[in-house]
């Protein structure tokens, strides 16, 4: 009895979908009462909070105006010594505390804080607010990475020197190396410079999860101390993402509120083990676990570029968490560029921008490949779908276009393809070749072959030669996967129909072997 066919397929551990599906988004609802509340509590409390923070302002500007003074932040910088350093830690800190209190956040402070000489990094997370700065406060003004365009800020910018940041500029092409030299500087010098204060994550998240770390704190090899951020608050109006409430509506709500804790949490500093100061990304993946457990919560491979590729799907009208795919985890799995997912982006919109939701079915598949709904398509759909939902997410479709469409696109399989269509082997495909094929394989409409035909013969001469089959196919390489998954079906349905002798001289094995070919490539 011939074996059956196998359509689903086991999906590696490492590709399934993440714990937390989107990290970027805060849907905060208010309810009437809530808002009726925020007004009446923000009529008073908004005109107080603003004379408070105003009168901070004017004392603190003058004292970091004083502090920074002929203190220079580029060249042969050194770091803050006498004075200067003691008024950073004690005036400075003891006014950014003011000024955090008229805020109206109530500061709750747990462990303890070692120094520069015990662990030179301070890795904080989850990063989810810009009033994450308060930290800063706490920990006693440590340096921190920012960007040159800050210091110009009006005010603030002053603020921002007494630090002593490490500088980070876009257009300068070696400010990434600069960095982190810098960074590798400070954290090794004995605890000349003051700790170093870092947010890994490198981006706000809503704080369901921890993303991955960026490896910067981790390159220098030396002790971190985690430090975690909770804001145990009834109604969120800090957390700041790039779907939700604008930075102006959360500082509103915020001072519209009686009080907003925060707490911060001072973990056991983690010295690295020699495997660790050999590995940057070990030693994040460890301090990570570390601070994911204290929260508890998971961790995920987003990153940043997830991001990126968010506000692109946003820009070709899906719903913008359809171009979420833990970029680090599928890059490095898969071996492609942020580039190169951008482009299939592009393609899976096309496809899905009438689909609600941003998945496509086969419906939509078969359209836009302009073929039928037919067993090929079929199972090419079903390799496509990971989770045999029925529906195909932008995550499935670069997973699927890489691992399985792809590596089909070789020469030998495309100049097979080629002549299932070429039957009189002059190396060209006329119309009437290509028509009687898809109509007998494949159920194509005359209609569909018509604009399927002028696709692939690019220079319209009315026949399509190797070379524009060969282009083609790399542009669409769903093509290529779709005939050979045709040849397999045939071959199947071809030893579905032999006789017991016959199946039996040919060997199930090969059968077998040619129904689970696609697990290997999966």
């Amino acid at each position: 009895m011939p074996s059956e066919r196998v359509f689903a397929l086991p999906r590696q551990q490492s590709l399934l979908l993440p714990a937390v599906i989107n990290p970027f988004v805060q849907d905060t609802k208010l309810s009437k009462a809530t808002i009726i509340k925020c007004v009446l509590q923000g009529i008073i409390l908004v005109p107080l909070r603003a004379i408070f923070i105003s009168l901070v302002l004017m004392v603190t500007w003058p004292v970091a105006v004083i502090i920074t003074f002929k203190h220079p932040l580029k060249g042969a910088v050194a770091p803050m010594t006498g004075w200067r350093r003691l008024m950073c830690q004690s005036v400075m800190a003891a006014l950014g505390r003011a000024y955090y209190f008229c805020m109206g956040f109530r500061v709750v402070v747990k462990g303890k804080q070692v120094g520069s000489a015990e662990a030179p990094i301070l890795a904080v997370a989850p990063h989810s607010t810009f009033f994450d700065g308060i930290v800063c406060i706490v920990a006693g003004l440590p340096s921190t990475v920012s960007r040159v365009e800050n210091l110009a800020t009006p005010i603030f910018g002053r603020f921002v020197r007494c630090l002593q940041p490490v500088l980070v500029s876009r257009k300068d092409p070696d400010s990434r190396k600069n960095t982190i030299q810098e960074i590798v500087g400070r954290a090794k010098s004995g605890g000349l410079w003051p700790q170093v204060l870092i947010f890994p994550e490198g981006t706000c998240t809503n704080r369901s999860c921890l993303i991955t770390f960026k490896l910067g704190a981790f390159i220098p090899g030396v002790p971190v101390q985690p430090i975690i951020l909770r804001y145990p608050n009834k109604i969120d109006t800090v957390t700041w993402t790039w779907q939700g409430f604008s930075s102006r509506t959360l500082l509103l709500l915020t001072l519209c509120q009686l009080y907003t804790t925060v707490e911060i949490e001072f973990l056991p500093p983690h010295i690295p083990t020699e495997e660790e100061k050999k590995s940057p990304a070990l030693l994040a993946s460890k301090v990570r676990d570390i601070m994911a457990k204290a929260l508890g919560v998971p961790v995920t491979d987003h990153t940043y570029e997830d991001c990126r590729l968010m506000i692109s799907a946003g820009e070709l009208t899906l719903p913008m968490e359809a171009g979420l795919v833990e970029f680090t985890k599928i890059s490095r799995k898969l071996n492609i560029k942020w580039d190169n997912v951008r482009k299939e982006l592009d393609s899976f919109a096309a496809m899905a921008t009438s689909c609600k939701g941003g998945r496509i079915t086969i419906k939509e598949f078969a359209s836009f490949l302009k073929l039928p709904i037919n067993p090929a398509l079929e199972e090419l759909f079903a390799l496509f779908d990971r989770n045999g939902d029925g529906t195909v997410d932008f995550r499935e479709y670069v997973i699927g276009v890489t691992i399985l469409c792809r590596p089909a696109n070789t020469d030998e399989v495309l100049r097979m393809a080629f002549r299932l269509f070429d039957t009189d082997e002059d190396e060209r495909i006329t119309r009437e070749e290509f028509t009687a094929l898809l109509r007998s394989a494949l159920g194509v409409s005359d209609l569909n072959m018509v604009k399927l035909f002028k696709e692939i013969d690019a220079d319209s001469s009315g026949f399509i030669t190797f070379s524009e089959f060969q282009s083609f196919a790399t542009i669409h390489p769903e093509y290529a996967k779709l005939f050979t998954t045709y040849l397999e079906l045939q071959r199947y349905q071809a030893i579905q129909e032999a006789t017991p002798g016959e199946l039996e001289l040919s060997g199930a094995g090969e059968n077998q072997e040619d129904s689970i070919s696609d697990k290997k490539d999966d």
